[in-house]
């Protein structure tokens, strides 16, 4: 592997990384499988890219891509807190409705090219991302640690003791769903402008992706500390990329580009298989 294809390991690691402490939010924060993350990221790529096509600074369009996934989420929590639709369908649901949004916030267009437009990645992509996983790790980390932060963790441990000791059970999966899909629609907007193009389907394994930075960050940081967790979703998507990109390139495996699903798949499996693997932090 070339030390370009390195940094672009790197550069993905942190992006999904992002996406990665999205899931934990939804999957180990409040206990709930979301499968919105396909929809939303590529809605915050959609924002992101047709703000910075109409002149917005790029920076300004990440926290417009922010919002709406957060809107993408909350619309799946009011689903399952108000409309009692099951967790899995309300995700599958609005990621089905959010194609279509998609195209329409895209003006129609399958893709945007922003090869000649103005992005955050002007001099060295690896400290630009690094330094908003630093804020945002650091943010969420201060949210988590507020009276309303600790609600939304007892939650996901026990949602009867919180509704006995006058926890808004609802508004708290509502809330946590949100910001989980508002982390991954920067992610998606971030792939947009490191990238060059957004694509209708860049959606596309989204779920796989962060949760393997999940379940890999967590074998390498087993740490109760809220930050640390967060951060090992950074580390875990690193080595994953990096991990992926090894196998792809050994050349006795004779793999090609398009197994990355299989290898990516495979990664995933033999974690959670080792001693340990399928406890949750």
């Amino acid at each position: 592997m070339s030390i370009s294809e390195l940094v672009m390991s790197l550069e993905l690691g942190l992006i999904y990384g992002i996406v990665g402490m999205g899931i934990y939010l939804t999957f180990r924060i409040i206990d709930f499988p979301d499968l919105t993350c396909d929809g939303s990221f590529v809605l915050g790529a959609a924002i992101s890219s047709i703000l910075i096509k109409a002149g917005v600074d790029p920076f300004i369009s990440l926290i417009f891509a922010l919002m709406g996934g957060a809107l993408a989420g909350a619309l799946t929590g009011i689903l399952n807190s108000f409309f009692k639709v099951t967790d899995l369908l309300a995700g599958i649901l609005v990621a089905f409705m959010l194609y279509s949004i998609n195209l329409h916030v895209m003006n129609g267009t399958p893709n945007i090219s922003l090869l000649m437009s103005p992005t955050i990645f002007i001099t060295n992509n690896l400290v630009v991302l690094g330094g908003i996983a630093v804020v945002l790790i650091a943010l969420f980390t201060f949210l988590l640690n507020t009276d309303i932060g600790l609600s939304l963790r007892a939650v996901g441990q026990n949602k009867r003791l919180c509704m006995n000791g006058g926890v808004s059970v609802k508004w708290m999966i509502i809330l946590g769903v949100a910001m989980g899909n508002a982390l991954i629609a920067m992610g998606g907007a971030l792939f947009s402008q490191q990238q060059g193009f957004t694509d209708i389907s860049a959606g596309v394994g989204t779920i796989i992706s962060g949760f393997a930075a999940v379940i890999i960050g967590e074998r390498i940081l087993p740490f109760r500390s809220i930050w640390i967790k967060l951060l090992s979703c950074i580390v875990g998507s690193i080595v994953y990329r990096i991990v992926t990109s090894l196998a792809l390139h050994a050349e006795f495996l004779h793999l090609k580009s398009y197994d990355f699903n299989l290898v990516a798949g495979l990664l995933i499996i033999i974690i959670m298989a080792m001693p340990g693997g399928k406890k949750r932090c």
